[in-house]
């Protein structure tokens, strides 16, 4: 018979990304995992199987539940599409100041793993790209409904500038690690709304 799980594997699940996400991939030891998850290495690659795995994992559930609440903003149909954009952006200059450490952001999982794994990891690459088709149409759909309204320029293709939202958010996330303090972030978020009406 098999013994019984002494621990929450979601929250050790939890503990893990929060890992990853503070330090990277390559940069988090066995012993981090360790230390952030309180569980010893046996239980680690018991119940993980690997450190691939736990990271896959971790950044299956990051891209969930960020997208998640993304997709709740842009399909709010109480407001209008330029707002959910606007509600979007001012949602990611908030994250970006709930997770500081030394008065930088620690950014955004997905955009530091496209950064450091994407091109030589196949399983992660998968997530990311599953991940970006979901919020890029989410976005396209708000668009469309922003250039039906005439709130946003209809003269432009609405793939072409939910990509643009979409860079606009990351370059957000990676100024917010290199220092960028909040009005900065909000200008830059307010200059790609105004850009969007045309």
């Amino acid at each position: 018979m098999a013994r019984p799980r002494l621990f929450d594997e979601e929250r050790a699940l939890d503990a893990a990304m929060r890992a990853f996400w503070e330090k990277g991939y390559e940069a988090t030891s066995t012993q981090d995992l360790c230390e952030a998850t309180g569980l010893g290495r046996s239980s680690i690659y018991n119940t993980f199987s690997s450190k691939h795995d736990l990271f896959q994992r971790a950044l299956v559930r990051y891209v969930d539940t960020m997208t998640a609440r993304q997709l709740e903003i842009l399909e709010d149909a109480e407001r209008p599409p330029l707002e959910r954009i606007r509600a979007l952006f001012q949602r990611i200059v908030d994250q970006e100041f709930e997770e500081r450490r030394a008065g930088r952001s620690i950014g955004c999982l997905s955009v530091n793993t496209t950064v450091e794994l994407a091109a030589r990891d196949p399983e992660a690459d998968r997530v990311l790209a599953r991940d970006l088709r979901v919020r890029l149409d989410a976005l396209r759909t708000v668009i469309e409904a922003g250039q039906r309204a005439g709130e946003i320029a209809a003269d432009r293709d609405p793939e072409a500038l939910a990509r643009f939202v979409n860079a606009v958010i990351g370059g957000m996330r990676v100024s917010a690690q290199g220092g960028a303090d909040r009005p900065t972030l909000e200008g830059i978020a307010t200059t790609a709304v105004d850009a969007l009406k045309g």
